[in-house]
């Protein structure tokens, strides 16, 4: 593997606009190591004129890209996702630096984010549309499918790889241009990524990367500009929210992918060590930053003690915390010191109220944002982080006794992407399923993330879809031609 020193040298810190260049306010802003505070490296921090300056390269190949056969831009995709597999260990290094995740989940990443260019590599060629008789007898119809336009998509920290590539693939492949505004915590994975694209022959100005610490300022005016087309964007529901408010102004076409209060639910006729693994995989992953990390444990009364100490077992015993970059580390750190601060005040909110703390419930202190796997029982219902998106490792356990109890505890949220069910009873299972407000579901699984499979939520958790068949609908525009 390539040093730390290395790679830091070796990554783009100037934005990428058409290849790498400076922004013009001639700036900088430090990525730090959420391991130890420290600062990595310096990019560039654009500008507003900057963001014009990509939207610019984007208009002028844009109507080039749509026209290149979707063949073409298949190869390009399926290049990528080899270039990018080819230097998987580079690339979770990489992830693990910027964002503190233990190395084996960075390489997890790489693989599961690189499937996105593989995927829509294939869907590239399969874009349908239909021909058939008006029902009147006055002539066909032909419907057609067109790229929506340039677009512009805004990625989080937690997933600096995944969260973009499941934007430009399907972009990409539909005949898209992109701006990629990826979070500031996170810049140095996307930079490398456009550099990768680049050299697997995607043409210039057909994605940009422009890094900056201002996000509203440098984005605004490319959401007031006719030019483009449609915004993509994942993060917290409190900015999409603004965004969707910012967008349509223009009538821009929108994906948000927002924040979620997954509740995993365990009946008592489950597999119980089942449960417990599963648990610890939908809580875990990510070290809990993920949307789609389960938030709260309903589990039915029958099973409660024995499910709870199974998790305080299971997490006493697998789980390391320490640097990403330790190979016996399985928990990182947090990204920064606002998050940290962010996860303490909900136990300590939620442990006031009369919770119980099972494991963990305390930062260790010392260098870097580091938080211990936590389980707490005996939560109140009013209690903040039942409400509260954690984005930590802090698994709140609540029983319940009936499953329409159950399941009236699991939609007692504004959110709704994901919610687990652990049952024997495939009736149950369905039946459970099919009540869950929610955008997906795990049925007896603690990971449900597929690029086969559409991504997404309903309610404050967002709309839209990502991945599947159904993620490059939404780069796509519909014409209905009308012929004699």
């Amino acid at each position: 593997m390539v040093s730390k020193s290395e790679l830091l040298q070796s990554v783009p810190t100037r934005l990428w606009i058409g290849g790498p260049v400076d922004a013009t306010g001639g700036g900088t802003f430090a990525v730090h190591d959420p391991a130890t505070g420290d600062v990595l490296t310096e990019v560039a921090d654009a500008t507003p004129e900057d963001a014009v300056r990509a939207l610019d390269a984007a208009v002028a190949v844009q109507a080039d890209w749509a026209a290149t056969p979707a063949r073409e831009r298949g190869e390009i995709l399926r290049a990528v996702f080899e270039r990018l597999t080819a230097r998987a260990e580079e690339f979770a290094l990489l992830m693990t630096l910027e964002m503190g995740k233990a190395l084996p989940e960075s390489r997890n990443e790489v693989r599961y984010g690189a499937e996105f260019f593989r995927w829509f590599a294939e869907e590239a060629v399969r874009v349908h549309g239909r021909y058939l008789h008006a029902p009147s007898g006055t002539g066909r119809i032909m419907v057609h499918k067109q790229p929506v336009g340039p677009c512009l998509a805004i990625t989080p920290w937690n997933f600096p790889l995944a969260m973009g590539t499941r934007k430009i693939g399907p972009a990409l492949a539909a005949g898209c241009t992109m701006i990629v505004k990826p979070a500031s915590a996170t810049p140095l994975t996307m930079l490398a990524l456009a550099e990768l694209c680049s050299a697997a022959g995607l043409p210039d100005g057909v994605l940009s990367v422009v890094t900056t610490s201002r996000s509203s300022a440098v984005t605004q005016p490319l959401l007031d500009d006719p030019r483009l087309r449609k915004l993509t964007f994942t993060g917290s529901t409190e900015v999409g929210k603004k965004l969707v408010q910012q967008a349509s102004h223009g009538l821009l076409r929108t994906s948000m992918e927002l924040g979620g209060n997954a509740p995993f639910v365990v009946f008592d006729d489950a597999d119980v060590d089942g449960a417990v693994q599963g648990a610890m995989l939908a809580k875990l992953r990510n070290g809990g930053e993920a949307c789609t990390a389960a938030n709260r444990f309903h589990v039915q009364n029958g099973v409660l003690e024995e499910f709870t100490t199974k998790l305080v077992e299971a997490m006493s015993n697998q789980v390391r915390l320490g640097p990403g970059t330790d190979p016996e580390t399985t928990l990182g750190p947090l990204i920064n010191e606002d998050q940290l601060g962010t996860v303490t005040e909900l136990v300590d909110d939620a442990v006031a109220a009369g919770a119980r703390v099972r494991l963990g419930g305390k930062a260790p202190g010392g260098p870097g944002w580091f938080y211990p796997a936590t389980i707490l029982t005996e939560v109140p219902p009013h209690a903040r982080i039942l409400r509260e998106e954690v984005f930590g490792p802090v698994a709140p356990i609540i029983g319940f006794e009936t499953e329409s109890e159950g399941l009236r505890a699991a939609n007692d949220t504004e959110f709704g992407l994901v919610a687990y069910v652990y049952t024997r009873d495939l009736d149950r299972a369905l039946r459970i399923a099919e009540g869950l407000e929610s955008g997906m579901v795990g049925v007896n699984r603690g990971v449900i993330s597929d690029p086969a499979a559409p991504f997404g939520g309903v309610k404050a958790s967002g709309f839209g879809r990502e991945g599947g068949t159904e993620g490059i609908e939404e780069y796509l525009s519909t014409k209905y031609i009308a012929l004699t």
